[in-house]
C-alpha cells in the first residue's frame, strides 16, 4: 500500500489497496474463461455481495461466467491470490442473467462494510460497468464500439478511433467563516432533512481551487479567500472523482442562495450541529462520503 503525505482525509472509498496490473490488459487471454477466473457482477451502482452469519459483508466472486451466453463486455480488474478478477455489468433484470441467490447491493450503502481490498475492486467494477452501459456507439459516426485492452478501451468498428473511460472532476468543500462556523446546505433536489457541505463540478479550463471559489460564490454568494486541499475519493455514481477542500470565507454577509439549486443554507457552531442531530432535525451524509469526512474533520477540531 502506497503512503500518502500531507493533509489527507480518509473515507471507506479513499483506498490504495489493489494492484490493477494494467500491463496485463493487452494480453489476449486476460478475459478468457478458466479455473483462475472469478466474476464480479454489478448493476447500476450495485455490486454482488455475500453476508456472513455475523453480519459482515464481502464481495461475491463467482467461478462461473454469469453472462449466460449474452455479449456483455468483461473488464479485467486485476488479480487476487493468483485469480483473475473480471467485472461484468448486467444492465437490467432478466430471467437469463439474474441468479436468485445473488445479492446485489448499492455500493454507496455497503462500502463502509467492505474491507479496503473489496471496496477497491467494487469501485472499479461499478465505474466501468456504468461506462460500458452508457457508451455503446462511436460519437463521431454512430458505429458500434468493441471492447479491447481487458475492457478498458472501446474501439470503433468503422473509423478505428479509441475511446477511454471518462472521469468527471468535482470539488467538495467544508466552508468556514471567521468564527469557525461550518456552512451546511440542503440541495433543492433532495427531500427531507438531508444537509451537507457544498460541491460542484470543475468546468473546462478551470483549476480545482478556482472551482471551489466559483461554486461557493454561485451557490451561496460568499467570497472564499483561502482553500486547502485535504483528500480525494472516487465516486462512481456514475463517474466522478471528488476533490476535498477546507475553505474559509470573508466575513459573515447574508447568504444569497442559488435559485433552484440550494433550498436552504446556514452556519453552524459545533454545539448547534450536535443539538440539531440529537433532535433529528437534520441528517448528514453517510460515512462512506467525503462530505461526511469534511464535516467530521471540522467537528473534531474543536478547541
Amino acid at each position: 500500500m502506497a503512503r500518502v503525505r500531507g493533509p489527507h482525509l480518509r473515507t471507506p472509498l479513499t483506498l490504495l489497496e489493489s494492484d490493477r496490473e494494467a500491463l496485463l490488459r493487452i494480453e489476449s487471454e486476460v478475459l478468457a474463461p478458466g479455473d483462475d477466473a472469478r466474476y464480479l457482477v454489478t448493476r447500476a451502482g450495485a455490486a454482488a455481495v455475500t453476508e456472513a452469519e455475523d453480519g459482515s459483508v464481502g464481495l461475491l466472486l463467482e467461478s462461473e461466467d454469469p453472462r449466460a451466453g449474452t455479449h456483455q463486455p468483461l473488464v479485467f480488474l486485476g488479480r487476487r491470490e493468483g485469480l483473475r478478477v473480471l467485472a461484468v455489468e448486467i444492465p437490467e433484470p432478466s430471467p437469463e442473467l439474474d441468479d436468485p441467490g445473488r445479492d446485489l447491493r448499492d455500493l454507496r450503502h455497503v462500502a463502509d462494510q467492505l474491507v479496503p481490498a473489496d471496496a477497491d475492486l467494487a469501485l472499479a467494477a461499478v465505474a466501468m460497468g456504468s461506462w460500458h452501459r452508457a457508451t455503446r456507439h462511436c460519437p463521431a459516426c454512430g458505429e458500434l464500439l468493441e471492447a479491447e485492452a481487458g475492457g478498458w478501451v472501446l474501439r470503433c468498428r468503422e473509423d478505428g478511433s479509441e475511446h477511454f473511460p471518462r472521469t468527471d472532476a468535482a470539488v467538495i468543500m467544508g466552508v468556514r467563516d471567521e468564527r469557525d462556523r461550518l456552512l451546511l446546505a440542503r440541495n433543492a433536489h433532495f427531500r427531507g432533512r438531508f444537509h451537507s457541505v457544498l460541491a460542484g463540478f470543475v468546468e473546462p479550463g478551470e483549476t480545482l481551487e478556482g472551482a471551489v471559489v466559483r461554486e461557493v460564490a454561485e451557490e451561496v454568494g460568499l467570497h472564499v479567500h483561502t482553500v486547502e486541499y485535504v483528500g480525494s475519493q472516487p465516486w462512481p455514481f456514475p463517474r466522478s472523482l471528488m476533490l476535498g477542500y477546507r475553505a474559509w470565507a470573508d466575513g459573515t454577509p447574508s447568504l444569497v442562495l442559488q435559485e433552484d439549486e440550494i433550498a436552504e443554507a446556514r452556519w453552524f457552531t459545533r454545539e448547534q450541529l450536535r443539538e440539531e442531530l440529537a433532535a433529528e432535525r437534520i441528517d448528514l451524509p453517510g460515512s462512506s462520503s467525503l462530505g461526511r469526512a469534511l464535516i467530521d474533520d471540522w467537528l473534531m477540531q474543536e478547541g
